[in-house]
């Protein structure tokens, strides 16, 4: 199949394309970088360099393929932007990629989105996702849509390191012995390149996740991969941690956001659809990735 892959070579994006080149598909993966095209080139595929806010570089890209895959992505450091409102920034992606789907002719769709995509009430930074899902659903019945919803990727927890490192503890406005599911990119890829090969048919809601720990256990198995073994997690309030993250430079609206996504995990609120729909969780585990974060951890 001719497949169009966007998200550049990120987390998810450069195993997705590996796994789809190695199966015999023709790959073009969208870049905002014209400097990635070499990297994108030996990995078998081909570069489509532009950016997900040019309709006309996003139409252009998609004609002609069996399927496009398509994810969100705003430019690193966009969380700090004061004049960036990140809820609306992709919102507007989400419409770019409708129209581009539309008057390209694609059939089959797959889109990255996220657990707390079926409300869009108190889920905070990730209300976004449930706009987009709703706007790709008003494309024409004949566009088939396959809605990923992976959970917590394993690699936001690189954001612990510096309380780890500075406070001797990990510091969020949640915790305690609940479990929660977290999952790995590279169980996300597969899920994706296993999801492209299936029939293609209406609109179909797939969770993805690679574990299931709770805060403490966590703070348990990091602590043993880095030296730590007697590693807390500690539980703030909202307040202090909206202002923890203003203080850091984060845009406020983005920061709220933040700490109202975290509240939603307490009490599980965040998983009710999620626990509704439990998928067979993934190969890469918990004691699998902290091998990674000990590795970036000794080198901070």
């Amino acid at each position: 199949m001719k497949i169009v892959v966007t998200g550049s070579l990120g987390h998810i994006s450069k195993p997705l394309t590996q796994e789809l080149v190695q199966k015999g598909h023709s790959v073009t993966v969208i870049s905002r970088k014209a400097e990635r095209t070499k990297a994108i080139e030996t990995l078998g595929a081909q570069a489509a360099i532009g950016t997900m806010e040019d309709v006309g570089f996003l139409t252009t890209a998609f004609n002609g393929a069996d399927v496009v895959y398509v994810m969100e992505a705003l430019a690193y450091g966009s969380f700090f932007d004061k004049n960036l409102d990140v809820i609306e920034a992709n919102t507007q992606m989400g419409l770019n990629y409708k129209q581009a789907i539309d008057q390209s002719g694609v059939k089959q769709v797959v889109h990255l989105s996220s657990i707390g995509a079926h409300t869009n009430k108190g889920t905070g930074i990730l209300k976004f996702h449930y706009n987009v899902e709703n706007i790709l659903k008003e494309l024409p019945d004949n566009v088939a849509i396959k809605f990923m919803r992976p959970v917590g990727f394993y690699y936001n927890m690189y954001q612990y390191i510096q309380s780890i490192k500075m406070q001797g503890a990990i510091i969020q406005n949640y915790g305690g012995d609940e479990k929660e599911p977290w999952v790995s990119p590279l169980d996300i890829a597969a899920v994706i390149a296993e999801e492209i090969e299936l029939p293609f048919e209406g609109r179909k809601i797939r969770y993805i996740a690679s574990d299931e720990v709770s805060p403490n256990e966590i703070a348990g198995t990091l602590g043993e991969a880095i030296g730590k073994p007697d590693l807390k997690w500690f539980v703030i309030s909202d307040e202090q941690m909206l202002n923890s993250m203003i203080a850091s430079g984060m845009n406020p609206q983005t920061a709220n956001g933040f700490v109202e996504m975290n509240a939603a995990r307490r009490g599980r609120v965040l998983y009710e659809d999620y626990y509704k729909n439990r998928p067979v969780l993934g190969k890469v585990k918990l004691t699998d990735f902290a091998k990674e974060f000990a590795s970036v951890f000794n080198q901070e």
